[in-house]
């Protein structure tokens, strides 16, 4: 389906987003965070769809913040429900039951750098910036910053990145753990083909599961345990289990079909 500010395209199973407003340093204003929270139903009922990069139009900028020109005037129950839909939007991306990659281009502050981390995990250029700049504005991070953030990359770093409002460049991301590789910009999306091409070749189930149980480490209302025995239990149920297993024993690739 057509979207106002994203595009898309669907190559061999990875479907690819890009936020597309580089006028605006592809900010996250209204219509954007509708267009993400739609693609990513598609992204959930299309079967094609084995797996998804998220990324920046233009050689600048991933997503350079949210729009703050809608922030003027709002209430503080409007400024709560502005943050609770931008939650439940990045939780639909981390939830997602297929692999989603940031490739950062550049620019990932405040609302960017929530919807890099709120993917599976990220990729950066070499010209990467990384920020949580919202005290600048008498702000915090509302769409998951704060808990994310301090997921990655440990209390310390995070408070201090968070309440100084500093940016972070590609290789120090890296040291910290905020990203997994970084590459010239020229090879950031590549890079990640290759990787979800390896992914893709996969039980999807498994894939899946993978991401259910890692997950479960940060939900409280989860014992991550319980849900990795869960899980591991219910591969047990899908005829890619069967094929896995059998190929391995029968020193062969094996062929998965997501069932």
């Amino acid at each position: 389906m057509p979207y106002e500010t994203i595009l898309t395209s669907l190559e061999e199973n990875i479907l690819t987003i890009t936020i597309n407003r580089p006028d605006k340093l592809n900010a996250l204003n209204r219509q954007v965070m509708q267009d993400i929270n739609d693609v990513m139903d598609e992204v959930y009922s299309n079967h094609e769809i084995r797996s998804v990069i998220i990324t920046g139009a233009g050689p600048k900028s991933f997503v350079a913040g949210a729009d703050i020109s809608e922030f003027v005037g709002a209430s503080v129950e409007q400024g709560k429900m502005m943050a609770k839909k931008g939650q439940d939007i990045f939780f639909k991306i981390e939830n997602a039951p297929k692999p989603i990659v940031a490739c950062v281009n550049g620019f990932a502050l405040g609302g960017g750098c929530e919807l890099a981390m709120s993917c599976h995990f990220r990729i950066a250029s070499d010209n990467a910036k990384f920020g949580q700049p919202e005290v600048n504005l008498g702000l915090i991070p509302g769409y998951g910053g704060t808990q994310r953030l301090t997921q990655l990359i440990g209390k310390g770093r995070a408070l201090e990145l968070t309440m100084s409002g500093n940016m972070i460049d590609a290789a120090t991301a890296l040291q910290y753990g905020l990203v997994n590789h970084v590459v010239p910009q020229v090879e950031l999306l590549d890079k990640a083909k290759s990787i979800l091409t390896i992914i893709n070749s996969k039980a999807p189930y498994a894939v899946g599961a993978c991401i259910i149980a890692a997950n479960a480490v940060f939900d409280e209302t989860k014992n991550g345990y319980a849900t990795e025995i869960d899980e591991f239990g219910k591969c047990f149920s899908t005829e890619d289990m069967k094929e896995g297993t059998s190929a391995f024993l029968e020193k062969r690739k094996p062929v998965f079909k997501g069932k």
